[in-house]
């Protein structure tokens, strides 16, 4: 198959799957007589596997190591399994974060009246340079 009747039915552009073929996640595909890449099954399942990868949340590094686990005769799900736990380890910090940025955008929400002119608007006050100290130049 063509790389753009590859990409559709993967749910891809063209341009990730090349780029995937830049970062080595895909092999470089066999070509036509007339220059065409030519695409097998076995391409569109690799691709497959790397899009749900990264829906999972897996960064391209991270992919890379799965593939490699994936062909890898001596892999056992121990390995993925550690893989997979240092993500969710990872999302749980991040969601941790993101609480914390939720808790600090609600607190200026709520200290913020529709009323006062933007000079005295609590929110824009909090984003102000002179809350964090002097600038350096």
């Amino acid at each position: 198959m063509t790389i753009g009747k590859l990409a559709k039915r993967a749910g891809v552009h063209v341009e990730t799957v090349r780029y995937y073929e830049r970062r080595g996640l895909m092999p470089k595909p066999n070509r036509r007589l007339s220059g065409y890449r030519q695409y097998t099954d076995k391409d569109l399942e690799r691709l497959l596997f790397i899009r749900e990868a990264k829906n999972l949340g897996f960064s391209l590094d991270e992919v890379s190591q799965l593939l490699s686990l994936r062909v890898d005769p001596v892999t056992n799900c121990r390995d993925v399994k550690r893989l997979a736990q240092a993500k969710i380890e990872e999302i749980e910090t991040k969601i941790a974060a993101f609480q914390k940025i939720k808790e600090a955008l609600t607190g200026l929400v709520l200290s913020c009246e529709s009323g006062p002119p933007n000079s005295e608007c609590p929110i824009l006050e909090a984003l102000e340079p002179k809350r964090f100290g002097k600038i350096r130049s």
